[in-house]
Order: C-alpha cells, then structure tokens, then sequence
C-alpha cells in the first residue's frame, strides 16, 4: 500500500501549496508512504521545484532530510485538460518515473481542480489508458475535491461521466470537512457508548443544532463564490453530512459501505421547514461579485427528518461569513427533565460536539449548588481533544491521503449522498426567498431574532 505514485492535477494551485503537499510531507515523514514517486500537472509553464518552494512556507520547520527526499522523488509535467498531447506526455512520464523508481504502477490521481473540469479529465485519463475501469492486480484511485457540480443536474452529468468510465471502488468524492478528527468521531461516539443509543432519538432529544460560522469572507474568491453562496457551498456538503452522521440509524459494521447506507436512508428523508438568508453589506463591493448579487452568505434553516426515530424533532442550521467568531459545533439539546421537586428549575441536558476552534465534547448536566437544598446549576463533563492526545493529531488531507492508499471510503461521499443532498438545495432555492443584509462581525441579520422566536430555538453560544 505504500508504494504508489502520487498524481496532482491542477498542480500550480493554492489546494495543492497549501495542503496537498504538506500532507505528502508528513506522510513521507512519519514513514506511512515510503517508495513513492509525485507528479504535478497544471497548463502552467513552470517547474517542480517552483510548485515544492511555494508549498515549504505551510511546513512548520521542515526537516531537512524528508524535504530532500520529497524533491528527489517529484516530477511536473505541463498538461492542458483538454489535449490529448499532453495527457500521452503525462503517461509516458509516469511509466518513466516507476521504472525509476521501482514503482509496481499503483497511481493516486487527485482532481485539484474546478468542477468544470472533471468530465474532461475523466474522459482523457480513460481515453488514453492512464486509468482503466474496474479492479485490476494494479490499482488506480481518482480523487474528486468538491464542490462536486453546482446543482443536482450537473452533478448527475459529472457521475454519468464518471460512472461510463470508472469504478465506483476507483472513485473518491471528498467532502474534506469530513475528515476533520472530531466530524470522524461523531458515530464513533454515538455508537460505541452505551448510554447515548438508548435517547438518541424522538422520545429524548428536543432539538439539534449544528453551526458553522466564520470570521472570515470569500477571501477573493468572489467569481466562485457568488456562483455558489452559503447554502450551495457549505449547507450541501458539509452540514448536510454532519446532519446524516449525527441521526442516521445504527450501521451494521463503522465502515465503508455500511456507514454511506446508513446517511443515504437519513438523506432521501430531511424535509426544510423555514429559512433566512443574509448578505453582509459590503459583499456587493467584493472584487468578482455582481454588483446587483443575490447570493447569501449567511442562512439559517429549520429542517425536519420524516422518519420514525427523529418525527417531531427540528434540526437547526446555520452558517455564515464574516460572522462575530468561528465556530463549527453540534449541539444536542435533550427533553427537560422530570424532576423530584416542584418547580425544580433544572434547565437541559446537552450534548456539544466541538469541531473548531477547540476540538472536544462536553456533556452539560445538571447539579445541586453546594450549600444549597434544592438549587440546581448546570456543569460540564468536558473532554478536550488537544489536552488528551496532543496537538499533532493528523491534519484532514493527511488522513485524506491514507484512507485512499488503504481503499477505505468510510469518510468519502457516494454519488447518491451528493444526489439527496442536491435535491434538498434546489427544492429550497427553487422559490426566491428575502436576503437581508446584516453587519460584519455580527451573529447576522436582525431579522434572525424573528426566526428564533416563530421556531422557539435560542443557540448555543
């Protein structure tokens, strides 16, 4: 499994200085990957030592002799998608490259591209044999990074592609929020503890929050971003996914195939009840944004999941930019408790899955104040993820790298995720609903104060 020849294509882009070598550096230096080989593509006229001299700055104090053997070990070859030429150059570089480096030709290709792009790549990379369809005694792997189509008609045209062309078992669709250490540990969590199956569902849990908020804002990024907007480029993939980990049914094995049925059956039944979209006031001023833009940058939804387990129990979302902090919580509010006393003034359990900035889970419960009879006060059972494992844990795109040199979809999303999560997104912008401006560094409009009050939720802070 270690020996494999790394393939980026969109080489020259900020994805791969940022992460995808940091990543390929880490792995080479905690030996998960030991004979291997990196080749680069991008229309870029430039070198490879161009693309590793970009990346080294996003590597904390990088060792001298790892760094050395990246380099040795890292080819560029200059590619345009669309011609053929060019992709006959890639393969007879890479057949070079494993000689040379005794390489069996199990080859990772990982798409650091635009979306529109994947259809052509895929077609090229099968028309001049550099991956084959189905499993072969050498393996070929496709990594596809999201957003994967921008609504579900094009997403269903790049799967067609892919689907004529390759595997299922060759195909990769990363949704890189899911390798967040914390997001992989939620049906961990739920299903390894005894005592949180049993009230996971209607008869205990009041509410669900999950929220994703940034400090940030499109970071120049604003011909992308106006195409999308928040409930496109966030809601779909990542909080959508959140959503089917924390409520879909109790898989039969915590892997691979069993885990992506289980979030399908809790997908096809997520229903929106109520919206809020908001636009941050000098979004319209961003460079690449239409002057006149509709695109929210901010959202808050009431969805609901018509199944047995969740009848009755709202899941509430929101997520925005350029909001008063960054955070990525879930937070699971139980029923209030029966209490002993009259007129015990006990508030809810929780249960709060941190993501960012400060990786844990905390359980709050309830306890006498001391010197007191009958008054209670909430306290939290916090379990701190950096405080007990260290800071080191692996970054996503490391874990991203090694689940697909082991062949473990667990964390990578299949075409019929992306499909129910699609029709959920079009169904709600299919009817224009008001964008309400709303101040940077805020919680977002006013106008949020009105939604919590018709849906009786505070949010957890």
């Amino acid at each position: 499994m270690n020996q494999c020849t790394f393939v980026i294509l969109g080489a020259t882009g900020d994805l791969t200085k940022r992460k995808l070598i940091p990543a390929m550096y880490h792995l080479i230096k905690k030996n998960k990957i030991k004979n291997f080989a990196l080749v680069g593509a991008a229309i870029t006229d430039t070198t490879i030592q161009d693309v590793l001299q970009k990346s080294q700055k996003f590597i904390q104090k990088p060792d001298r002799k790892v760094w050395k053997q990246l380099e040795q070990s890292s080819y560029y070859c200059q590619l345009d998608f669309h011609n053929q030429n060019d992709f006959q150059k890639l393969q007879k570089l890479l057949i070079r490259v494993e000689k040379k480096h005794k390489l069996p030709g199990n080859r990772i290709f990982y798409l650091a591209t635009l979306p529109e792009h994947f259809e052509t790549i895929t077609a090229n990379l099968s028309k001049n044999k550099i991956v084959q369809k189905g499993k072969q005694t050498l393996w070929s792997r496709v990594v596809y990074e999201k957003p994967f189509g921008h609504d579900l008609k094009s997403a269903r045209k790049i799967n067609r592609c892919i689907a004529k062309l390759f595997d299922e078992s060759q195909v990769y669709r990363i949704d890189h929020f899911l390798l967040e250490e914390l997001v992989t540990n939620i049906a961990l969590v739920r299903f390894s503890n005894l005592f949180f199956e049993p009230l996971w569902n209607n008869k205990y849990i009041e509410s669900v929050q999950i929220v994703l908020h940034e400090k940030i804002g499109i970071e120049g990024r604003g011909a992308f971003y106006d195409h999308y907007g928040a409930l496109k480029d966030v809601v779909q993939n990542h909080m959508l996914q959140m959503l089917a980990l924390i409520a879909m049914e109790p898989p039969k094995k915590l892997s691979g195939e069993y885990i992506r049925d289980a979030k399908v059956r809790v997908l096809k039944r997520v229903q929106h009840n109520d919206i809020l979209l908001g636009q941050y006031k000098e979004y319209q001023d961003e460079r690449g944004v239409n002057p006149k833009s509709r695109t929210e940058t901010f959202t808050a939804l009431r969805l609901e999941i018509a199944n047995r387990r969740w009848k009755g129990v709202p899941f509430f979302l929101k997520t925005g930019k350029c909001l008063s902090k960054k955070e990525t919580s879930i937070h699971i509010k139980f029923k209030n408790p029966t209490c002993l006393q009259q007129d015990c003034p006990a508030e809810s359990n929780y249960l709060t899955i941190q993501i960012q900035p400060r990786e844990g889970f905390y359980l709050q419960v309830n306890t006498k104040i001391p010197g007191e009879t009958h008054n209670v006060t909430p306290v939290k059972m916090d379990f701190c993820h950096a405080c007990h494992f260290g800071p080191n844990t692996p970054q996503a795109y490391e874990t991203l790298l090694s689940e697909v040199l082991e062949g473990d979809h667990s964390v990578f999303v299949r075409f019929d995720e992306i499909e129910y999560s699609w029709k959920l997104i079009d169904k709600i912008l299919a009817k224009k609903h008001p964008i309400y401006t709303y101040k940077k560094n805020t919680d977002g409009p006013k106008q949020l104060a009105i939604f919590n009050k018709k849906n009786n939720i505070r949010w957890r802070t």
